[in-house]
């Protein structure tokens, strides 16, 4: 049976940890499937990646309405998408109205915004391995790609929204949204197939309510924040990390 079987019928078992090695819940197979030795080729997996508060180390999107904004308002919008009296798009559109930048500053602050250093290592160490790799968000490509670029990152697949300029007012376009799921901005859940769910293991990092969706479609998931709350309130299995030197180091141990 393949290991992606295995994950399926859920015959995956949670060893104990010794404290100071990788975070409980760290997922392993039960039923050894390559000669008692617990290892996952990882160019059967596709890695998908949250941006916000996971390849950065705080929400860029909300720092950007709190920062440029032109007024209060996004206070209760944010307070509305939280209590889920609107979805994503309506509450980002809304916000985005408030923002006002030029896209020369604009530029200027994405320019000063560090990524997690274990990123980069990661993508290494996945490209080696000849895993798929992708990141989905409910950021811009814009913001994105001039954040990576800016830490020597390039060439990452990309599912995201679209940002564009009018002097000083920014708005959003979002070609991923789902009418039938007006929760999230951009339907992450829907990118999963683009690069082989169906006959690969899927690994999952994300922090937030936006990433709920594709991670419960996910095999192994890594998670903080809303979407570790969400897990544990489900009782699923995930594994807890803080930054992505957990991922990390998961990775290499579990790598054939």
């Amino acid at each position: 049976m393949s290991i992606k079987a295995l994950l399926i019928n859920d015959k995956y078992s949670l060893p104990k940890r010794k404290r100071g090695s990788l975070e409980a819940n760290t997922v392993y197979p039960a039923k050894n499937p390559n000669k008692n030795n617990y290892k996952l080729p990882l160019s059967e997996c596709a890695v998908f990646f949250d941006f916000d508060n996971t390849i950065t180390p705080f929400d860029v999107i909300d720092d950007i309405v709190e920062r440029f904004s032109i007024n209060k308002k996004w206070h209760k919008i944010e307070k509305d998408w939280k209590n889920g009296k609107i979805g994503s798009k309506e509450c980002l559109e809304r916000q985005f109205n408030e923002v006002r930048i030029k896209k020369a500053e604009f530029i200027r602050y994405l320019s000063t915004i560090k990524i997690d250093k274990y990123f980069s290592k990661i993508l290494t160490f996945l490209k080696r391995r000849e895993a798929s790799v992708c990141i989905v968000s409910d950021s811009s490509s814009f913001i994105i790609n001039n954040i990576l670029k800016n830490n020597g990152i390039k060439g990452v697949k990309i599912y995201s929204n679209r940002l564009k300029f009018n002097k000083d007012k920014l708005f959003l376009d979002f070609p991923h949204f789902n009418k039938r799921c007006p929760k999230c901005a951009n339907c992450k859940k829907s990118h999963l197939p683009k690069i082989g769910i169906d006959d690969k293991i899927t690994i999952y990092i994300g922090d937030g309510i936006s990433d709920i969706c594709a991670a419960g479609c996910a095999d192994i998931v890594f998670a903080k924040a809303s979407l570790l709350k969400h897990f544990r309130k489900q009782k699923r299995k995930c594994i807890k990390f803080d930054t992505l030197a957990v991922v990390y180091n998961y990775l290499k141990e579990i790598a054939q």
